[in-house]
């Protein structure tokens, strides 16, 4: 990331580079209809640089969504994280002008969606059992395991 300006074009994604992309994102990136996917991930390597500054516990709950001319757009998801990345903006602001961002403000949204998607949306997400619900469980079981005793009697 070499000297990015606020405004600027996010830099052109080549397919000579190592790692090349691949024949969809090549196809997907040609012409001016790619500006968008291009500020997109340019948007989201800056965020990858900026968003670990933070303070680890803010650090999961802030998002960078964008940059308005010499502004840097958060989104976090309450307002107690808004307050707390308030705090952290001189280390933000120092940070991206430091990478070349002609920045002098940072503004901050609350959201009512998640900031990243789940990685593994399609499996179930499960809690471990409270000690309550493992009692009730094993009585269960041995309720089920005496009952089964006597039905070998019969």
């Amino acid at each position: 990331m070499s000297d990015f300006r606020s405004r600027s074009k996010p830099p052109r994604i080549g397919a000579s580079r190592v790692g090349a992309p691949t024949a969809a994102l090549e196809a997907a990136l040609g012409g001016t209809s790619a500006d968008p996917i291009r500020r997109a991930m340019w948007l989201d390597a800056l965020d990858r640089r900026l968003v670990p500054l933070l303070p680890p516990t803010l650090a999961p709950h802030a998002r960078l969504a964008n940059v308005d001319g010499s502004r840097l757009v958060f989104l976090v998801d309450s307002p107690i994280w808004h307050a707390r990345l308030r705090l952290s903006a001189d280390v933000l602001l120092d940070a991206a002008r430091s990478i070349g961002l002609d920045v002098s403000d940072i503004v901050v949204r609350t959201s009512t969606r998640p900031l990243r998607p789940e990685v593994d949306a399609g499996r179930a997400r499960t809690t471990p059992p409270s000690p309550v619900a493992r009692a009730a469980l094993k009585a269960a079981l041995a309720s089920l395991q005496s009952g089964e005793d006597g039905d070998e009697r019969k």
